[in-house]
């Protein structure tokens, strides 16, 4: 099978001078195309800093970071822009919704970034979407006028506009009681499985990530556990 994501040799650190912090060391990993996947750890164990270098929302200090084939760590800005937009989608612990547009119009937001507008198969598509995660009877309904699950379940939507390859969450259930959490889980499963998308899952509940494909656990920016299902 092929491989979505490969990191090699990756150190990160932040600050500068007596202040400098190291955060990942030497980090070497890879996942499938099509897997479902857990990254948990402690609060400042790397987690979030380990997959903001997988969104290519940061770079490495030293080391390669390989999405869907193309070695992502010495590219532009504008080069990143569209590799995020075409290959990633990201669902956060904040749904991050625009609260003044209807949650088909959030849903459209990827396409409208992308330059291809708002057309009919554009929101043929948003609409679908919404069915897909059990919103198609809120689609009007303002980001304001939605519960937490609902917010979310429409970050989710947005997230798959483009078709991306990967999704990468970081603690997507964190602000959900747990019959919501269930239930989120259970639709990234239900993508995962009709739509061999990639899925790479930050969380501190070990509920969710038990029962993922492969469990990786990072402890003071090393990975110490590396487990598949």
């Amino acid at each position: 099978m092929a491989e979505m994501v490969r990191l090699s040799r990756v150190n990160k650190s932040y600050g500068a001078g007596e202040l400098r912090t190291q955060v990942l060391f030497d980090v070497g990993l890879a996942f499938e195309e099509g897997s479902f996947n857990s990254i948990i750890g402690a609060s400042g164990s790397g987690k979030t800093t380990l997959l903001n270098l997988i969104g290519t929302l940061d770079r490495p200090d030293s080391g390669e970071v390989w999405i869907a084939g193309q070695r992502a760590d010495g590219m532009k800005r504008n080069q990143l822009a569209t590799l995020r937009n075409e290959t990633l989608g990201f669902v956060f612990q904040f749904h991050y919704l625009l609260p003044e547009f209807s949650a088909l119009e959030n849903v459209l937001m990827p396409s409208l970034i992308a330059g291809k507008g708002a057309s009919q198969e554009a929101r043929d598509r948003a609409r679908q979407l919404l069915g897909l995660v059990g919103l198609s009877q809120v689609q009007n309904n303002l980001a304001t006028k939605m519960s937490g699950g609902q917010q979310q379940r429409t970050a989710i939507a947005r997230a798959l506009m483009n078709r991306p390859r990967i999704i990468l969450a970081d603690e997507p259930t964190g602000n959900l009681d747990s019959d919501t959490s269930d239930n989120i889980y259970k639709l990234f499963r239900k993508i995962n499985e009709e739509t061999r998308t990639t899925f790479i899952v930050i969380t501190h509940d070990r509920r969710i990530a038990e029962r993922t494909d492969r469990i990786v656990e990072i402890s003071d920016g090393r990975i110490r556990m590396d487990v598949k299902r």
